[in-house]
């Protein structure tokens, strides 16, 4: 049976929302949103959300953080000037 040092060497870190956003190249915001429109995998712990990679990264496979009909009604129209 493995020790408790070699579980802590091998286990997974929490990271931040920060972390996350940084990973996958996007705004707070975004991570934000996501937890709470689209089922990121977070876990509160006390006022901070914490996240696992493994689990954001099979969240963004599995199509989560992929654009939507409602996400593209919410982003501005873009106008072309006449020149």
């Amino acid at each position: 049976m493995p020790s408790g040092a070699s579980l802590m060497m091998t286990s997974e870190p929490w990271v931040s929302v920060e972390d996350v956003a940084a990973h996958l190249g996007v705004a707070r915001d975004s991570v934000y949103r996501w937890i709470e429109g689209r089922g990121l995998p977070a876990h509160k712990i006390g006022r901070l959300w914490k996240f696992k990679l493994s689990e954001v990264d099979e969240w963004v496979r599995a199509g989560g953080a992929g654009d939507d009909e409602h996400e593209a009604e919410r982003r501005p129209k873009t106008t072309k000037r006449k020149t």
